[in-house]
């Protein structure tokens, strides 16, 4: 069974889907000198690509300067035709347990045997979606954080310790800090995270114990740019000063369990919804998606410039 992954400038990386992950791979793949074939089924999305394509490379070489000359993209018209002799899959399709069974029932069926088929899957786990694979240890998992040509963040696994600690590899020669799950979750480490902070932010709206705006200010200023330099185990642990988070624990941990049990439990109900999309606007003004996400970006190529040079 094939679980190295040595790939040279120009080897062929097949990338299944082309929405805002799948476009994103590509970009990165590409501008670190490997050939894509995407492959996007809808036809009139595919059009739309290339042109997309060609400005993420470009901030991921404003973000790395010095990259090797950028890889070809080739647009399949088939899985067949994307997966036939690439040495890498990375699969981007809806999160839906019997689409994603058949797309690697497709791949392995033309694939190059072995090659590992790496799934973008943003909260499905590894044993749902392998069950009815010829050779289940070729798929791993392994979500990155949108968008994956800016973020660094891998989460990676797979029960075969070769081929993970491989794809560790490929995702590294890549610029990406994977990490790596001892067993399978739903929604994998980071958005867990992601979901408990953004289920108290949705509750002190529904509460009304802040505005859209100045929650999401609170956690810019406050909490996400200290978790931009260190995580939340470790911050806690210099909140414990000389004595760290041991001294921590022993004496502000029964206010951490109060907290816990004063976070509430909102509904994504209509009335909640509608606070949301109010919020929204009033926070976006004038912007509209193409302009926040430009915004967006700039901040994280900023910020990862600034991080550089730190310990990792």
């Amino acid at each position: 069974m094939q679980t190295a992954v040595s790939f040279q400038k120009g080897d062929r990386i097949a990338v299944i889907g082309g929405g805002l992950i799948g476009t994103s791979w590509a970009a990165l793949f590409m501008a670190w000198g490997h050939d894509v074939a995407l492959f996007e089924h809808e036809e009139a999305s595919r059009n739309a690509i290339p042109p997309a394509v060609s400005g993420l490379i470009a901030q991921v070489a404003e973000l790395a300067p010095g990259l090797p000359a950028s890889g070809r993209l080739h647009l399949a018209t088939s899985l067949e035709e994307a997966v036939e002799g690439a040495a890498w899959v990375q699969e981007n399709v809806p999160e839906s347990v019997p689409l994603k069974r058949a797309i690697y029932a497709g791949i392995e069926a033309v694939a190059p045997a072995g090659i590992t088929i790496a799934s973008s899957t943003s909260s499905l786990v590894w044993s749902e979606l392998s069950a009815d694979m010829t050779d289940p240890l070729r798929l791993i998992t392994a979500h990155p954080f949108n968008p994956p040509h800016l973020m660094p963040l891998v989460e990676l696994f797979g029960p075969d310790a070769a081929r993970i600690q491989a794809a560790a590899a490929f995702y590294r020669s890549l610029g990406r800090h994977p990490v790596f799950l001892r067993r399978e979750a739903v929604g994998h480490i980071a958005n867990r995270l992601s979901s408990a902070l953004w289920q108290e932010a949705v509750n002190m709206v529904a509460e009304g114990i802040a505005d859209v705006a100045e929650i999401d200010a609170a956690l810019v200023h406050g909490p996400g740019l200290r978790w931009s330099v260190v995580g939340a185990h470790m911050a806690y642990h210099l909140g414990g000063g000389a004595g760290g988070i041991g001294h921590y624990l022993a004496h502000l941990g029964p206010s951490q369990e109060r907290r816990w049990r004063d976070l509430g439990q909102p509904r994504l109900d209509a009335a909640t919804c509608d606070k949301l999309v109010a919020g929204i606007a009033a926070e976006a003004g004038d912007r509209d998606i193409a302009a926040l996400e430009a915004e967006r970006d700039a901040g994280l190529i900023a910020v990862q410039r600034a991080l550089r040079g730190r310990r990792p």
